[in-house]
Formats: C-alpha cells, structure tokens, sequence
C-alpha cells in the first residue's frame, strides 16, 4: 500500500478517535475548554511528582557515593529503584504534555471554525480577539512546560551512566571514584526544578485566566 495512503488512513483513525472521545465528553457537559483545563491541571501535578522523585533519586545516591559499611548491594538497589521511578515519571510528564497540545490545538481549530459560523460581525471579531488572546497565553505555557520536560533529560542521563557504572562495578573502590558526582548532578536538579516551578506558576496563570 502506498506510504502517503497509509499515513492518510492513520491520521484519519486518529482523528475519528479524537471525535468520539470529545463527543463523550460532550454529552457529560465537559467542552473542549474543561478539558484543555483538565490537562493542564494534569500536567502541573505530573511536574510536582516528577520534582520530588529526581530529589529522591539524588538523596538515594549521596547515600550510596557516601558508603562507609553496610549492605553494598542494598543501597544499589535502592538507588536504582529511584532512577526507575524517575524514568517513569518523566514518561508520565512527557505524555501529559503530548495531551495538553493535543487539546489546545483542537480547541483552537474548533473556535476558528465556529467563529466563522457568526452573523453577527461584532460578536465574531470579540471572539477572535478572545481566541488570539487565549492562544498567545497558551504558547507561553506550552513554551514553559517543554523547557521543563526538556531540564529532565541531563538528569536522567546522569544518574543512567551511574547505574550502569555500578551494575558492573559494585564495590567501595568503584563508589569512591564517584564521589563528588552527587554534587554535579545536585545543579542539574536545582535548575529542572526552578523550571518545572515557573512552569507550574505559568500553568497555575494559564488555569485562572481559560
């Protein structure tokens, strides 16, 4: 089949999946305007969580760098247990991300749509003045939410080459030659949250204003 019919046919499925859930939630009294609310709302608590799981993973790693006796194995395991629930986090992030686009876009070509359904021509460029408005709100918060999402990869990257270090190299000799890496990866972390904080002010705005 041809690759371009297939795209069609993909991007026409998505669509006619996106209809039937909007339609839904229509018929529940929630409009696209609820919804988009609903994401962002969504996306800021998926940023809290993300926050306090990279300073978990951190705290779980100046334990392990810091070993002086105990159960080498234990803490490892500890410390990978976190940077697994960071990448899952993360995940959880990136997706409600997706979402939030997702539903701003078609809330946007909603409203063009039916703004050119008025007769009244007052009514209409009130409405599109509103819809300009509104837009312009979002593509800053849109802009603020993928810088957050974007101060999580160093981190992640960070703490993989540190379990994948220890994975192959559990013993003291190998955790003292990663002292002073907590410190390093403490300033990628400071700057992933001063991020998602003004990305959750942006979205705690954006919520006010829809």
């Amino acid at each position: 089949m041809n690759c371009r019919l297939v795209l069609a046919l993909c991007l026409s499925t998505l669509a006619s999946c996106n209809s039937i859930y909007y339609a839904a939630w229509e018929k529940l009294g929630y409009e696209k305007r609820d919804l988009l609310k609903s994401a962002v709302k969504a996306a800021r608590g998926e940023q809290k969580e993300a926050g306090e799981e990279f300073q978990d993973a951190l705290t779980q790693l100046k334990k392990l760098t810091g070993y002086s006796g105990g159960n080498l194995e234990s803490a490892y395991n500890r410390f990978r247990g976190e940077y697994e629930d960071c990448e899952a986090q993360a995940t959880a992030v990136r997706s409600q991300i997706r979402e939030v686009d997702t539903v701003a876009r078609d809330l946007f070509r909603e409203w063009e749509k039916e703004i050119r359904q008025y007769e009244n021509a007052s009514l209409a460029a009130d409405s599109r003045r509103k819809l300009a408005d509104t837009r312009s709100r979002f593509e800053q918060l849109s802009r603020s939410l993928h810088a957050a999402e974007s101060t999580m990869d160093p981190v992640l990257r960070q703490f993989r080459d540190q379990v994948l270090y220890l994975k192959h190299n559990l013993n003291a000799a190998a955790i003292g030659s990663l002292r002073g890496k907590a410190d390093d990866i403490q300033g990628d972390i400071q700057r992933l949250l001063e991020q998602m904080n003004r990305s959750i002010a942006e979205a705690d705005r954006f919520i006010q204003t829809l």
